[in-house]
């Protein structure tokens, strides 16, 4: 599906949220939404593998930072082709992969059923369309990443989506299921990097899920 004018998702998306002037917290969480959704399409290059190597972190007990901490640590033991490899045991295969991220499978048993009609008729609401080409479907876990990414950041011409649209999307799309498929990815043996990629992506989506919770009471 691809609409008029509309702001595409679904290939790579970029490690830092559109070029607009956002509040500190909102430009934190876009960017966080970008790596996630990264890590989730593809394996790192060796660009991204270094920069997360290189990156510093607080040492603090909170849950999300020891995540980060770990993902580092691990990026910085990590060679480049064996990650490859695990991505592509864990979700790329000429059969059935070992992990399916998508949302409909997930909520209904199926892949292509009714949550991605659903879904589908969301995205068209707020103008975003699957980008052409791309073969993943748009209940992709990092396909939806990538759509909070744009709700927070804006499209190309500038409109960011309120709080309480990107609230709706996420519990509609994503918290219904996203730790199942993440606790998936974990206990694969094969997931040596990618299981702590799906502990980031846990500890992020929690905290997300938290402050929709709270900014609801």
């Amino acid at each position: 599906m691809q609409l008029q004018g509309a702001e595409e998702i679904g290939e790579r998306p970029p490690l830092v949220a559109a070029a607009l002037t956002l509040p500190g917290e909102d430009q934190a969480r876009a960017d966080l939404y970008a790596l996630v959704a990264r890590l989730l399409f593809a394996p790192p290059d060796a660009g991204l593998l270094a920069n997360i190597a290189a990156a510093t972190f607080l040492g603090s007990d909170n849950p999300l930072d020891r995540a980060w901490e770990k993902l580092v640590l691990a990026a910085r033991g990590s060679d480049l082709d064996a990650v490859h490899d695990e991505f592509n045991e864990l979700f790329i295969s000429s059969g059935t992969p070992r992990i399916n991220p998508y949302g409909s499978l997930y909520l209904s048993g199926f892949l292509n059923e009714k949550p991605l009609a659903q879904l589908r008729t969301d995205l068209a609401q707020h103008r975003l369309a699957r980008r052409p080409g791309v073969g993943e479907m748009e209940d992709h876990l990092a396909a939806l990443c990538d759509t909070m990414r744009l709700l927070i950041a804006g499209e190309q011409n500038g409109r960011r989506q309120a709080l309480r649209h990107q609230r709706q999307f996420f519990e509609t799309h994503i918290g219904p299921w996203y730790a199942r498929c993440l606790d998936d990815i974990r206990r694969e043996p094969a997931g040596q990097f990618y299981c702590l990629v799906a502990d980031f992506a846990a500890a992020f989506l929690s905290v997300e899920a938290q402050a929709f919770e709270i900014g609801d009471e």
